[in-house]
């Protein structure tokens, strides 16, 4: 018998069905057939309501009801929960997006209640606020959120670009690194200052995507990049600095003395690839949100890198489950491993 396709809410026992099938290795699209559901929706079910640990079904209809009180109270709740308020506001000044906020609430306050919230009426909080000095605030960290984000390049047009001496391709970079289970793994680039005059160096492990800046301003010559990548890398523990992958920037063509000096084998990307060092890229987006384009970075303190590359690391990212790099990567070092 053929199920009617009903757009309400899951029930209990469908999210009992949806979490038994997807133990048992069923696709969305088969478990949809079998409730009689479309396999959008339960999807949408899956990717809304599922925890660090995967969908569970108690923990997802824990989360449905939320999402449903946190869209019918959101504006009251944000109004008069006053620790709610401060955390989101904080958390919106630190440039978190609300969906990271809404995740990461979840994780910290897992029984607490009156912590709840959706990011669509985090949202609706921001542009209903009354023109003022917080309202510009939080308006112009999620303009920036939304300006940078998913922005990428799709052409190496950078004119320092030449051959560099004994490069070695990212071809013969071992299989570990691509698949991300084994951390270790750095990609990095340069950030351009205003007329490419100065520039931040950043470095992203691909497994945790923890990120170190690197102060340059000026001094962005080949040599000078060397010596403040091997500071920034070198005194990691080996298990967690392998290799670094590059473009083909003349400021990495001191490249076998940097091996020498930190034991990291660095790999080119092919010019004008710069997906093949598609974390670099996304993390250069969010750290545009903090040095937007005509930033003098000579001009700006090595304490105030240092201060967003602590930002950075405690925020939370969706592609770790909402924990943040920081957390990651020191579970690892303390596991050494």
């Amino acid at each position: 018998m053929q199920h009617s396709i009903q757009y309400r809410r899951l029930s209990s026992a469908e999210r009992e069905e949806v979490s038994r099938g997807l133990a048992q290795g069923e696709t969305l699209s088969a478990i949809a057939r079998r409730l009689g559901r479309t396999p959008s929706t339960i999807a949408r079910e899956v990717n809304r309501n599922s925890g660090v640990s995967g969908y569970r079904a108690f923990s997802a209809g824990r989360r449905a009801m939320e999402h449903a009180s946190s869209r019918r109270n959101g504006k009251s709740r944000l109004t008069h929960e006053g620790r709610l308020r401060i955390y989101v506001i904080k958390k919106l000044c630190k440039r978190w997006s609300p969906r990271e906020i809404v995740k990461r609430i979840q994780e910290e306050y897992p029984l607490d209640m009156t912590m709840r919230i959706s990011h669509e009426a985090i949202y609706r909080y921001i542009y209903v606020l009354p023109r003022g000095s917080l309202k510009q605030t939080l308006t112009k960290a999620l303009r920036q959120e939304r300006k940078y984000r998913r922005k990428h390049r799709h052409g190496n047009i950078e004119e320092t670009r030449g051959k560099i001496a004994d490069m070695i391709s990212i071809e013969e970079r071992p299989t570990e690194v691509a698949d991300r289970t084994i951390p270790g793994h750095w990609e990095g680039d340069l950030i351009m200052g205003k007329y490419k005059k100065t520039a931040l160096g950043t470095l992203v492990e691909r497994t945790t995507r923890y990120t170190i800046l690197v102060p340059l301003g000026k001094n962005k010559d080949a040599m000078s990049v060397r010596k403040a990548y091997t500071r920034a890398l070198g005194t990691m523990p080996k298990e967690i600095a392998k290799t670094l992958t590059y473009d083909q920037g003349k400021e990495m063509s001191e490249h076998k003395q940097f091996t020498i000096d930190t034991g990291i084998q660095v790999y080119f990307a092919h010019p004008g690839s710069p997906w093949e060092r598609g974390t670099n890229e996304n993390t250069n987006g969010l750290i545009r949100q903090y040095f937007p384009k005509g930033t003098e970075f000579d001009k700006v303190s090595t304490r105030e890198i240092k201060r967003v590359q602590r930002e950075v690391n405690d925020r939370p990212r969706a592609v770790l489950h909402y924990q943040k790099p920081d957390e990651v990567i020191n579970r690892l070092v303390a596991l050494k491993v």
